[in-house]
């Protein structure tokens, strides 16, 4: 247990911070996982922008580095593009 009141304030902060974190990255999974099982080209693309709002949003947010957020929308654009042709 932490022995001073900034350290209190600390634990309390970081609880938060990693909740919300945690909450968000499962956000993203979900984006992620919605294009790769989508079943048409359309429904694809449909989630694919919605994906793409997650991880830019995220990155924005600093949950994740913005090159990791480019990475995962260049392989969902890929997989995108395969559906449709």
């Amino acid at each position: 247990m932490p022995q001073h009141k900034s350290n209190e304030k600390r634990m309390r902060t970081s609880d938060r911070e990693r909740s919300r974190n945690r909450a968000y990255r499962a956000k993203i999974k979900d984006a992620v996982r919605a294009v790769r099982d989508s079943e048409s080209s359309e429904q694809a693309t449909e989630t694919f922008s919605a994906a793409v709002k997650v991880l830019d949003r995220a990155a924005g947010k600093g949950i994740i580095h913005k090159n990791r957020a480019a990475d995962k929308k260049s392989r969902l654009a890929k997989i995108v593009r395969g559906r449709q042709g």
